[in-house]
């Protein structure tokens, strides 16, 4: 039981710093628009890791655009399906490819694939 929560702090805290570091935003940002002290936040941050009450983990899940759910455990399920969710860097080249033309989105694509096709190639020269 204590190793169970123990896990279960420990992915809240860690899964708090993934999301603030996708976000791009600071502790103290988070604090204020989830309406809490900066010392709140780090205090889930911490080395402890504090777990937050049900109605605080809400409002910093809200802030972030995640699911409590999400925050805890690194999933989500829904309709009794685990929801798939990408790294905070697949998120981020996500975000910046949204902002390109789609004529430099098909070149950035075109490229993905194609170091995709190589390493594939790659693995299974290794394989042989």
């Amino acid at each position: 039981m204590l190793f169970d929560l123990f896990c279960y702090i420990m992915g809240f805290k860690e899964n708090l710093k993934a999301e603030l570091i996708y976000s791009g935003m600071l502790v103290k940002e988070l604090a204020a628009k989830a309406g809490l002290k900066k010392h709140t936040i780090d205090n889930y941050l911490s080395v402890r890791g504090r777990m937050p009450a049900a109605d605080v983990a809400v409002r910093i899940a809200s802030v972030l655009g995640v699911s409590v759910e999400y925050l805890i455990n690194g999933s989500e399920t829904a309709n009794n399906k685990t929801a798939v969710y990408f790294s905070p860097e697949v998120r981020q080249m996500a975000r910046i490819a949204e902002k390109l033309n789609p004529d430099y989105r098909e070149i950035v694509l075109s490229f993905i694939e194609t170091i995709k096709k190589h390493e594939d190639l790659k693995f299974r020269e290794n394989a042989e």
